[in-house]
């Protein structure tokens, strides 16, 4: 997700996986043992309000995070991206690789009692690809069949490639092979609805906790729409319940960093977010948490309008010049790494070795620090474009992270030859809209990934691309994208290889600039436990936490 586009950072997240033991003594994955508190309940923070409980619009981090705790799916992602069975008990795919039979378990059942059917996901997928209802994230779906035609408004959403072969037997055919079709299934677009409750609140449903169907471990309760405190209590209709140790969580939205230490200092709270003076003061604390993985933040060059940065010298110099080291752990602070390249590290593995995707794709030419190289490479890539003076504008959103950032960069670039950066700080919708119409010279942007997956980071770099706000454009970098989504995408381990070539192609043509791989930082209660990090999880499993005496 760009930016995030709505300030989502859901690459970074905890997931608490495997199965605790329902009452008595318990062993959590943070290495306690004990007894598990008589009260049940934790005290958490969101950074916003949720705006809603459609499966079909959310888009925003919180709202999501809510959706992955009071629904249930066909599988939910695991420790170190393993998909695990929800409401899928067996899949079975076709050898050509575009036909899923997923087998339903026959024992979950809506917040009203009746039973999750294979009909209340082909509802779900159906309304969300419907061009009416305007789904952010209806892209997801791009690799069923007939889905151009369905958004183009050609064929009717009923034609998608999603069919209920009987009451708990999903089909799904893809228009070609998607290999990380299963990881996209965890996300909460591809959750069920329950179409009776979707059509009675009509254009109400999902805007407040008493108008929305929950199949999940928990149910929300006291959100009307618009408060900033809502519950998730536990759900008695849902088919593990006898394995939800908690019962409940109070929320509470906490958008500043010093209110959320407070109040976990005060124990109103059992786990907040830091920010990076936080992170310093607090590096001996044992509540402190901090976990990296699945975002990169980056500087896009825009080679459509300024000339010079067409030229791969001068690409590299701007590159070479930003000590990203320097910028992790002396301005941020906040357990910040600096990146390995585009893909951030904690993603993706090898299938074969099990390595790390971003240590295998390392290129150290696109992201290494060498102010002496730099110059050298600025004064020749001037040189041939004819550029006595490069006077260029950073734009970058306007919060204090980013205009941090934002400093560091202009000062670290102006240590170059007859380079001079101005610092230009918008509103995110305006810096937004300007990044996607082009109108920048050097830009901040953040991905944070949807799915465990690199294609998710490479693919915007693609040709045309709609986040290929720099307009970069490589004819060996498309040939490989290509390859690893046509006929490498049933081979996984050519299909890595041509993305690991993609992402080697890309540092190599300095097509970005990769700056630093965000931290979550928080304040846990060694308490409450039960949670494992995993960055490519994108949400706070929720339902498998307990707390110890």
């Amino acid at each position: 997700m760009k930016g995030k586009q709505f300030g989502i950072l859901m690459g970074l997240a905890l997931l608490v996986v495997g199965g605790l033991a329902a009452c008595g003594k318990a062993t959590s994955s943070n290495g306690n043992s004990g007894q598990l508190a008589a009260k049940q309940v934790v005290k958490l923070s969101a950074k916003s309000e949720v705006t809603t409980l459609d499966v079909s619009k959310a888009a925003d981090s919180t709202s999501l995070t809510m959706l992955y705790h009071t629904q249930e799916g066909l599988y939910r992602l695991g420790k170190n991206e393993k998909l695990i069975n929800a409401m899928a008990t067996k899949t079975t795919v076709s050898k050509d690789g575009k036909t899923y039979v997923f087998k339903l378990r026959s024992n979950n059942h809506w917040n009203d009692g009746r039973a999750v059917t294979a009909k209340d996901y082909v509802y779900s997928w159906e309304r969300t690809v419907n061009p009416k209802t305007a789904s952010e994230y209806a892209y997801l779906m791009a690799g069923i069949k007939n889905y151009n035609q369905v958004q183009s408004g050609k064929v009717a959403p009923s034609q998608l490639g999603v069919k209920a072969l009987n009451k708990n037997t999903l089909q799904v055919t893809l228009s070609k092979p998607v290999a990380y079709f299963k990881l996209l299934l965890a996300f909460p677009t591809f959750f069920p609805q329950e179409q009776s409750v979707v059509e009675h609140y009509g254009s109400d449903y999902g805007h407040t906790s008493g108008k929305t169907a929950y199949d999940g471990p928990f149910v929300m309760t006291k959100w009307q729409g618009t408060n900033q405190n809502w519950e998730l209590v536990k759900n008695t209709h849902f088919w593990d319940k006898k394995h939800i140790t908690l019962q409940k969580m109070n929320f509470q939205v906490v958008a500043d960093p010093s209110t959320g230490l407070s109040l976990f200092q005060k124990k109103d709270l059992d786990a907040t977010m830091l920010d990076g003076t936080q992170v310093a003061n607090l590096k001996n604390n044992s509540s402190l948490k901090t976990f990296v993985g699945g975002t990169t933040y980056y500087m896009q060059m825009n080679q459509k309008k300024v000339k010079a940065l067409r030229n791969l010298k001068v690409r590299q110099g701007l590159s070479m010049a930003i000590d990203k080291q320097q910028l992790a752990k002396s301005v941020l602070r906040d357990g910040s790494k600096a990146p390995l390249g585009f893909v951030s590290q904690n993603l993706s593995r090898n299938p074969k070795t099990k390595k790390d995707f971003a240590s295998d794709a390392y290129v150290k030419s696109g992201v290494t620090y060498n102010l002496k190289q730099a110059k050298q490479l600025m004064k020749a890539g001037l040189k041939a474009t004819g550029t006595k003076k490069l006077n260029l504008t950073l734009m970058a959103d306007d919060i204090s992270v980013t205009k941090t950032v934002a400093q560091y960069i202009q000062a670290e670039l102006q240590k170059l030859p007859n380079v001079k950066v101005t610092i230009n700080t918008l509103p995110y919708k305006t810096r937004l809209s300007r990044s996607n119409s082009g109108n920048f010279e050097l830009v901040l942007s953040s991905w944070g990934a949807d799915f465990a997956d690199p294609i998710n980071f490479l693919s915007l770099m693609s040709t045309g691309n709609t986040n290929n706000n720099g307009d970069f454009s490589d004819a060996q970098y498309d040939a490989a994208i290509k390859r690893s989504e046509n006929q490498d995408a049933n081979d996984p381990t050519a299909r890595y290889n041509d993305l690991v070539t993609a992402e080697k192609r890309l540092m190599t043509q300095q097509g970005v600039v990769p700056l630093y791989q965000p931290a979550t930082a928080e304040m846990w209660n060694p308490k409450v436990s039960g949670y494992v990090w995993n960055p490519a999880g994108m949400s706070r499993g929720y339902q498998w936490m307990k707390v110890e005496k």
